[in-house]
């Protein structure tokens, strides 16, 4: 089956962090590729109609077609992990939605106080893992 894509704010040091974690667990890069927010990939990948009333927030289109964003997103990642990940993912899901989008939003309002600016748009990567990047 195809890799899903998550999309992700590219000036954001914490989704960069976030980023690297799922690249480290998906270490045969199976189950996800990534592009920022602002690239052509996410324009291309998502009708314009999607776009326009997405959150600002980490989205990640399934290999059905579905646009998942903020804590659903997060927990649909951790699903996808398998593993200690799953469980994480299993338990957030029992808490519902209007009680999770809120933390998120949350942590979304403070995260570029968490880490500094990225360099660039995509993550530090090594050469080899660099062909799960989308501009």
């Amino acid at each position: 089956m195809p890799p899903e894509w998550i999309f992700y704010d590219g000036t954001c040091g914490f989704c960069h962090r976030w980023i690297q974690l799922v690249m480290k667990v998906d270490k045969e890069g199976d189950a996800f590729r990534f592009s920022p927010r602002t690239g052509d990939t996410f324009q291309k990948l998502l009708p314009a109609r999607i776009r326009a009333v997405l959150p600002p927030s980490i989205v990640v289109l399934t290999r059905e077609g579905k646009a998942l964003t903020q804590s659903t997103a997060v927990l649909h990642i951790l699903n996808q992990l398998g593993g200690r990940y799953r469980t994480l993912g299993f338990v957030g899901g029992l808490v519902p939605t209007l009680l999770r989008d809120p933390v998120y939003a949350v942590i979304a309002r403070f995260r570029h106080r968490l880490y500094p600016k990225p360099e660039g748009v995509c993550p530090l990567v090594a050469p080899e893992l660099r062909s799960r990047f989308a501009p």
